[in-house]
């Protein structure tokens, strides 16, 4: 009889080591080194055609797409050369330029999105720089504008100003998420364009 309970009292206690064991297992955040597993896990068992790939590649324009700050990173490699080659073009090519890419990055975000099941993928950047080309549309182009057009810009994206919340939250795919950062230049090319009527030599132009 005793040794009876002796062994329950065992079996009891050891049975609740090994709960108590997987309990703390489940609780305990995941290493690093499993996280990285998990995600190359994941990453190899998501079977994508060669055309996904490329969309994705395109869409995050290489490894840019991956950088924190995604689309701040992207503004300032790409965005800022963009203005300095697109400034002196005539208006008809800047608008036409424009609109041409603009219509390109509704497709990329649509597509890349459905790739990713996601809603405005931090990994793909085009719709950053077209709310920066709406920015910076008929600005010229100095470095004081450049940096007021950046910061500015960045933050009025940010910020969501109406109706940019609205339209990235009600308008389909793409549109929603190129529509909002349009929204954004819009604003700031507005602000750049009084800033350089009321005070232009403070953005390095003559009076």
């Amino acid at each position: 009889m005793l040794l009876e309970r002796y062994a329950f009292q065992t079996g009891s206690a050891n049975s609740i080591s090994v709960t108590t064991r997987q309990a703390r297992t489940t609780l305990e955040p995941l290493s690093l080194q499993q996280r990285l597993d998990s995600a190359r896990i994941e990453t190899m068992s998501t079977e994508r055609t060669p055309g996904e790939w490329t969309i994705l590649l395109a869409g995050s324009i290489g490894p840019l797409g991956y950088a924190p700050a995604s689309g701040t990173v992207t503004v300032a490699v790409i965005g800022v050369p963009l203005y300095w080659v697109m400034h002196d073009l005539s208006p008809i090519t800047y608008v036409t330029v424009t609109v041409l890419f603009s219509l390109a990055s509704v497709a990329v975000h649509q597509a890349g999105d459905r790739i990713l099941g996601e809603k405005d993928s931090r990994r793909l950047v085009w719709d950053e720089l077209v709310g920066f080309m709406f920015a910076v549309a008929f600005v010229p182009f100095t470095w004081q504008l450049t940096a007021v057009a950046f910061f500015v810009e960045r933050a009025i994206d940010v910020a969501k100003i109406p109706p940019a919340r609205q339209i990235e939250d009600h308008w389909p795919g793409g549109w929603g998420v190129v529509g909002d950062d349009i929204a954004a230049g819009l604003y700031t090319c507005g602000l750049l364009h009084l800033l350089i009527y009321l005070s232009p030599t403070m953005v390095g132009l003559s009076g």
